[in-house]
């Protein structure tokens, strides 16, 4: 293990003050739990909405230009990566901010400007109304959820770690990830509501808009649930131990860079199935499907239900089998479905609903225990930002351009080819997992 160099805490005087204040008041696990699972859920329902509105919203309102609707959608698609780029960026910049004016600051504003980029792309004027301007806005708004994004990392989950039972932590791993499968369905409950109610010019014209205000509420709801975790003195006896200390970049490539790129693999397989059964089924379906909207946003609904079911059941089967033999297990998994997968997606409405529904229960199994699977490798004072950077970098690879090269691959070479690249990421995931066993065995 490697040894740490102090970086100071991230604490303000007054978030000191805070702690000595609520001393006599200890925070139990169950607190820190829902803390973290409001808080992954504001921010995978920010990225939903918008991902949802890639598909229904942008390709018609941004790019009516395009000459047809599957070019206007692949447009929609690379603006939507732009946020998974900037991810990295904002992690450096938060990280920064974190070790000037504390971790408060750092949440405070990174939530707002998450919160204010999603709701500003709610007063979005079309291509029609100003031209290419709609264009760079959204690409702007875009950039700014994804720089936001990555000042988002609290600390919160591995706090909920540090106080979870040794026989326990495959449970206590899979909370934060509840947030996925609920944000999802927030957002999908949404846009749904507004798509069998209203006309489509209305949709087109108003009714969209109405999730990105939602977006920003719930982000001020989660900043205050993130900030009153902070506050407690278990936040503040961790940080003066350094376990959830932000140490500069720069440090932490140089001590653990090996770790950082071999973590960022080990999820691949998740990530890139994560786009694969919310995203990329929703604008498959409207291209070239047949059900309606609706009724295919309700199949996305169960789905994410499904998947909220599996990321518990992962909790239960980890801690039986372990963290490591878990994902392996669910790898293969997503290299069955990704024979099966295409098979069903191209097998009619009946077969893109089994799509969603499987999908999401193989998803929800490997997201429950996708994230800090090699965290253990990174020394005290390191684990905070190494985990935030590694974050970073396995959404870039595994999810960020995942609907935008499943489409195009799907659209030019046919759906088997979709499988074709789910299952590069499940051996990717399969290798580093053997790689990771192989170093810890050696040092």
């Amino acid at each position: 293990m490697a040894t740490t160099t102090h970086y100071g805490p991230s604490s303000t005087s007054m978030e000191q003050d805070a702690r000595r204040i609520h001393a006599d008041k200890p925070v139990s696990p169950g607190s820190i739990a829902i803390g973290v699972v409001i808080g992954r859920m504001s921010e995978f329902f920010d990225f939903f909405v918008y991902g949802l509105a890639s598909v229904l919203v942008f390709p018609q309102l941004v790019f009516p230009f395009a000459p047809d609707r599957l070019t206007a959608t692949l447009y929609s698609f690379a603006i939507f990566s732009l946020a998974f780029l900037a991810r990295p960026v904002g992690s450096v910049v938060f990280m920064t901010i974190d070790r000037i004016y504390g971790r408060g600051a750092k949440l405070t504003i990174a939530l707002f400007l998450l919160g204010g980029s999603t709701a500003s792309i709610a007063f979005l004027p079309g291509y029609d109304e100003i031209g290419a301007w709609s264009i760079a806005l959204l690409a702007l708004f875009r950039l700014g959820q994804g720089f936001a994004l990555g000042g988002a990392w609290d600390g919160l989950a591995s706090l909920l770690a540090l106080n979870t039972p040794p026989n326990h932590r495959g449970w206590y791993a899979m909370i934060p990830q509840i947030g996925a499968p609920i944000g999802f369905a927030l957002a999908s409950v949404l846009f749904g509501y507004f798509i069998a109610n209203l006309s489509n010019e209305d949709f087109l014209s108003w009714g969209w808009r109405y999730p990105f205000f939602v977006a920003f509420a719930i982000n001020v709801v989660a900043l205050f649930a993130r900030l009153r975790l902070v506050m407690t003195p278990e936040f503040g006896s961790a940080l003066e131990q350094h376990e959830l200390e932000a140490a500069p970049i720069r440090s932490v490539l140089r001590v653990h860079g090996r770790d950082i790129l071999l973590g960022a693999f080990v999820p691949l397989a998740t990530f890139a199935m994560f786009h694969l059964v919310t995203i990329f089924p929703l604008g498959w379906m409207y291209l070239y499907g047949t059900q309606p909207v609706g009724a295919f946003m309700v199949v996305q609904i169960i789905g994410a239900m499904v998947g909220l079911v599996a990321v518990v059941v992962s909790g239960v089967i980890a801690d039986r089998i372990g963290r490591r033999a878990h994902l392996a297990i669910c790898a293969v998994l997503i290299a069955i479905f990704s024979f099966i997968g295409p098979i069903l997606m191209g097998s009619g409405s009946d077969g893109q609903d089994a799509f969603v529904i499987i999908g999401f229960g193989v998803l929800g199994l490997s997201f429950g225990q996708a994230t800090g699977s090699i965290s253990s490798r990174f020394g005290r004072g390191y684990r905070y930002t190494g985990a935030a950077f590694t974050s970073d970098l396995a959404w870039l690879v595994g999810a960020g351009f995942a609907p935008l090269v499943a489409l195009t691959l799907s659209s030019r070479f046919g759906l088997p080819f979709v499988g074709y690249y789910l299952l590069s990421g499940a051996l990717c995931t399969l290798a580093a997992l053997a790689f990771s066993r192989a170093l810890e065995q050696r040092d």
